[in-house]
């Protein structure tokens, strides 16, 4: 749910007014921002919100602006404050800060080889992050939410295969958990102990030698102990993109369905490894990922979290909350990817990993385009095909990561 609809100074602009009103009005009780990064130069994409000490007095206004739009349906709205690390695309900067020195490789893009990261960057990270949580409370945002799972920095810094360390940010997991700790730490001595501060975790990384769910379910207890007020569950980085899932293209089904357990475990990502959590700890749990039917919402609900996180739904209907609440519907928004390729090249089983990658890719632009459009005005365009948005969506990028380089280089 990253938006890319920065001005050209990274702030706000008017176009996050408009897609957060709409969103506003669309009957959740909680709308949590997409990446607001913390680190200019070490960012998730060109058109991000950036949030930084520098800059606060300039972009102020606007983040007022944005809360209050956001806030103004009684709907709370935390800021969700990330720091990419690794996975800042290359164009951006071609060394980036990560835990240790190893690079990311994915078909069809391109990243920069990390530098380790000194104790100096270590400690001025911590102060970014409660920076920028202080900045939240102030403009107004109602909580916030420290990015640490789908490969972003605090992610790399618990994954055994990203974090090679020798100090004590790295080697056992209470050091690869020390870093998402502190911050924690750090912005609850700032913010107090009624505002709330919620942790977005993988359930695993879901990779040979990475994060494992047993090591994340022990995280879990040590967030446990620093009494955050939410744990969303996801999975998941770019080089396992779990949390992407392979949905189809949008339209509302004409008949309701009704599910078994098994389809339900299916429908929702990362229901199982809640289900497993909340056996062993009472920390209020959000499950995001896949959630299409009531039926299955409400049985999820009913076992294993106490809230449920939406999100491709609500690029696509904006109202699609409104009317599953007011019962207009039982199914959000399912969709069927079809691609003007040849099916089998596009398969999620096939072993062309580029394709796999392409596909992907074309998916989540999908989705980018839609986020803009209602960033201007308009309503989402259910027919636009997948690799039509990857061109649209990468000639924008492009444009936005050329304005971005050259303001950077200007200082």
């Amino acid at each position: 749910m990253t938006e890319r609809i920065a001005d050209s100074n990274n702030f706000v602009s008017e176009k996050h007014l408009n897609l957060y009103q709409r969103w506003s009005e669309g009957g959740c009780g909680l709308l949590i921002s997409g990446n607001v990064m913390v680190d200019r130069y070490n960012i998730e994409g060109a058109g991000n919100i950036i949030l930084e000490e520098r800059t606060f007095s300039k972009q102020k206004n606007m983040l007022k602006r944005w809360a209050e739009i956001s806030t103004a349906n009684n709907t709370h709205f935390w800021m969700q404050l990330s720091h990419a690390g690794r996975q800042t695309p290359g164009e951006i900067n071609s060394s980036p800060l990560a835990p240790s020195s190893i690079r990311l490789k994915i078909p069809g893009r391109r990243f920069g080889i990390p530098v380790q990261m000194s104790l100096a960057d270590i400690k001025n990270t911590i102060n970014q992050f409660v920076f920028a949580a202080k900045a939240a409370r102030d403009v107004g945002f109602t909580g916030i939410q420290i990015h640490s799972a789908h490969g972003y920095l605090l992610s790399q810094f618990l994954s055994p295969n990203i974090n090679i360390r020798n100090d004590e940010w790295g080697g056992s997991l209470k050091n690869r958990s020390r870093l998402l700790v502190q911050i924690i730490r750090s912005c609850r001595k700032e913010l107090g102990s009624n505002f709330p501060i919620s942790v977005k975790l993988n359930s695993a990384d879901f990779q040979k030698g990475g994060f494992t769910d047993k090591e994340s379910i022990a995280v879990t207890k040590i967030l446990h102990d620093e009494k955050i007020d939410l744990l969303e569950i996801s999975g998941g980085t770019y080089e396992q993109v779990k949390f992407l899932g392979y949905d189809k293209l949008a339209v509302y089904p004409k008949k309701n369905i009704s599910l078994t357990r098994s389809s339900i475990a299916r429908e929702a990502y990362f229901l199982s490894y809640a289900e497993k959590i909340s056996s062993e700890s009472n920390l209020p749990l959000m499950v995001t990922g896949g959630f299409r039917t009531q039926f299955g919402m409400n049985s999820a609900l009913s076992n294993a979290c106490q809230m449920i996180g939406l999100a491709r739904p609500l690029c696509t209907d904006p109202l699609a909350v409104k009317k599953l609440l007011l019962q207009e519907i039982e199914v959000l928004p399912i969709f069927e990817n079809k691609l003007s390729i040849s099916k089998k090249w596009f398969s999620v089983d096939s072993p062309i990993t580029i394709f796999k990658s392409l596909n992907a890719l074309s998916i989540i632009s999908w989705y980018y385009v839609q986020l803009r459009r209602m960033g201007d005005g308009l309503n989402p365009n259910l027919k636009l095909k997948p690799l039509n948005a990857l061109f649209i969506n990468e000639k924008i990028e492009k444009k936005t990561i050329k304005i971005y380089r050259k303001r950077i280089k200007n200082g």
